[in-house]
């Protein structure tokens, strides 16, 4: 078999002599660079290529593009780069989710070890079995209204606890942790961990995001996962996963990705973090910012109540300055001889009507006494009546034998009627 031997790229330095790989051994190995450089030479051996798969990821830098194309049916994928050159005389609608037929060009960087192709031609054959099936998804969830604001739920201000989801000492969960430390360095976290790609994905982060749900204590969940190839972010389009968030009661924050990044997740959550500081950003806030406002509000109300015992005092020195305030013994003063003018009026009002009305009641005490039946009996007359109470006014009323009781002026006695005299004294007589 013949052997390769580095061809060097124009301006490129050649690496230092060393033994050719086919001929390395313990005692004499080959380097690294020419151990690159010959499995570049070798791959630069081989021709273009059309291949057919669905645009994954594709990110525009300095005018050039890079990215990588997947086979939906086994999921083997390849990075690719297109120059900017080349760029310019493809399709401007290209993008993530494309099913697309592309020619190809093995390459092999020396530096770094790493194998892409670079596209030649890339032409659109629509879009991707995988990703055609999320959209109809988002429209079907959609018409259903899993993703109208209404549904939206606050997220507290400061949570008692935190539920995350995502995956086991990821980097997602170290910059989520770490960025609400800093934020709030008393928050708390309920950690449950869960693949965050693959078959296993969906039911782990269901049964995660259940649990957090029925603790009562975890007044938020973030589910949180880094940037990545799209393909292994298809688990947060999952129908299971946006129904379960959907459903749970607890506000739910997605950060999921990167900026461009957009699982369905993304729509049916309470709240969209763009990656997973963001979410520790977006949930937790920040200690500095909440005394700078306490410190302003407290500045603004010093300067308030000091601003009113100002105003107060002025307008209190303003009455004080008033003469009826100053010498409040002119006002009263006066009004001395009139309160005493007054006083007398009164009180010899008071006595003369005092006086006539003890005349007044002296008279009619005399007119009492003449009137009372008392008085009459007194000057000697007597009242006779039946021991039942009725007066006897005719001496035809009290035949002999008949009972009386006579009343004189002091006291009463019982009688015993002898009959009608033939002529009783007269009244002149009586009276004497």
């Amino acid at each position: 078999m013949a052997r390769f031997e580095p061809e060097l790229a124009p301006g490129e330095t050649p690496p230092p002599a060393s033994v050719h790989p086919r001929d390395a051994t313990k005692d004499a190995p080959t380097s690294v660079g020419r151990f690159n450089q010959t499995i570049r030479d070798f791959v630069s051996a081989w021709g273009s290529v059309w291949v057919e798969g669905e645009i994954t990821s594709w990110n525009l830098r300095a005018g050039n593009v890079y990215g990588r194309l997947t086979d939906p049916d086994s999921d083997a994928s390849i990075a690719f780069r297109i120059w900017g050159s080349v760029r310019s005389r493809l399709a401007d609608d290209l993008k993530v989710g494309d099913h697309v037929v592309a020619s190809v060009k093995a390459d092999y960087f020396v530096k770094s070890g790493d194998f892409s192709v670079i596209v030649s031609a890339m032409h659109p054959l629509g879009l991707g079995d995988q990703f055609e099936r999320i959209e109809r998804l988002r429209a079907a969830l959609y018409a259903e209204g899993l993703f109208d604001a209404s549904r939206k739920r606050p997220l507290p201000f400061l949570p008692q606890r935190i539920g995350l989801i995502t995956g086991e000492r990821s980097d997602a969960e170290k910059d989520v942790l770490r960025n609400a430390e800093l934020r709030w360095p008393g928050v708390r976290f309920r950690v449950e961990h869960a693949a965050v790609q693959g078959e296993r994905s969906v039911g782990e982060i269901v049964a995660a995001l259940e649990l957090l749900d029925a603790d009562p204590d975890v007044d938020v969940i973030v589910i949180a996962r880094g940037g990545g190839d799209p393909l292994h972010l298809l688990g947060f389009s999952d129908e299971r996963l946006v129904r379960a968030v959907a459903a749970a009661s607890t506000p739910v924050v997605s950060a999921i990705g990167h900026e461009n990044d957009h699982p369905i997740l993304d729509d049916v959550a309470d709240l969209r973090a763009s990656t997973p500081t963001d979410a520790a950003k977006r949930v937790v806030p920040d200690v500095g910012e909440q005394r700078a406002i306490v410190q302003q509000l407290r500045a603004r109300a010093t300067l308030r109540l000091t601003q009113r015992v100002q105003h107060d005092i002025a307008q209190l020195e303003q009455l004080r300055s008033r003469p009826v305030l100053r010498t409040p013994d002119a006002l009263l003063d006066p009004r001395v001889h009139e309160l005493v003018l007054l006083t007398a009026r009164g009180r010899d009002t008071v006595d003369r009507r005092w006086d006539a009305a003890a005349r007044q009641s002296a008279e009619l005490r005399a007119a009492l006494r003449a009137l009372s039946p008392g008085a009459t009996l007194a000057r000697g007359y007597a009242i006779a009546y039946h021991p039942d109470g009725r007066v006897l006014r005719d001496a035809a009323d009290a035949p002999t034998g008949s009972a009386l009781v006579v009343t004189v002026g002091r006291g009463s006695l019982a009688a015993r009627s002898e009959g009608e005299l033939a002529e009783g004294p007269s009244a002149a007589t009586a009276g004497d």
